[in-house]
């Protein structure tokens, strides 16, 4: 099996003057999930090479045994340095797709047509799509094949409004995440803020924060085994 994990090249906090990227437990909490599964996973995003990494997700406060083997890995550090560029990506070459977060997704995964596009073909295939913390909102533009929004109607969670105000950027990012979720007709779940949430709704998988990570990794490794 071969899962595609797509990161975002956006390093920009809006206009705040600060950095943002991919948080760095949203990727190695799955990675090592679907690698200690045997399971081949290949890494890409829209610019292709290395992708910007928040620095707040290297802080320590935000470091565990997972992020210290990530960093120590020279495998999984050669993948993340060598990213695939999005555009040149083919979806028939994997059974799954999964999108760490991290704040960047909001401005350049959210609009990317690519990203877009693959996760169309992924859900219409029948095919796993995985999203957590901000990741979810990749899925604004997503539709299904009879036209409508792909969280219409299904029960999602995300990265919740009173989480982003207790990180303080409410009014820094392009949309929130919970109420855009809720605008296209999605029915958003959550448990308390920064706890471990996931919910799958046929194979569309969605997980709240940071450390939902893990567990939103399982649940799709689930349905890849069913």
């Amino acid at each position: 099996m071969k899962i595609l994990m797509i990161l975002t090249s956006h390093g920009q906090l809006g206009d705040s003057g600060e950095k943002t990227g991919f948080w760095l437990e949203e990727l190695a909490a799955p990675w090592y999930v679907f690698r200690d599964a045997d399971i081949d996973v290949v890494l890409a995003s829209p610019a292709g090479g290395k992708p910007p990494l928040d620095p707040k997700s290297t802080q320590p406060e935000a470091q565990s045994k997972i992020t210290e083997r990530f960093n120590n890995d020279e495998a999984a550090q050669q993948a993340l340095a060598n990213t695939h560029k999005l555009a040149e990506i083919d979806s028939s070459e994997f059974d799954a797709v999964f999108y760490p977060g991290g704040h960047g997704p909001l401005w350049d995964l959210a609009e990317d047509k690519h990203s877009i596009a693959l996760i169309e073909t992924f859900y219409a295939n029948q095919k796993p799509v995985g999203t957590v913390c901000h990741a979810p909102g990749v899925l604004r533009h997503v539709r299904k094949p009879d036209g409508t929004p792909l969280v219409q109607g299904k029960r999602v969670t995300g990265f919740t409004n009173s989480e982003e105000k207790a990180v303080g950027l409410l009014d820094v990012v392009p949309f929130l995440v919970e109420d855009e979720l809720k605008r296209l007709g999605g029915q958003f779940e959550r448990t308390d803020d920064w706890g471990a949430f996931t919910l799958t709704d046929g194979h569309l998988v969605t997980g709240q924060n940071p450390g939902s990570s893990e567990v939103t990794a399982e649940a799709l490794l689930k349905l890849l085994h069913q």
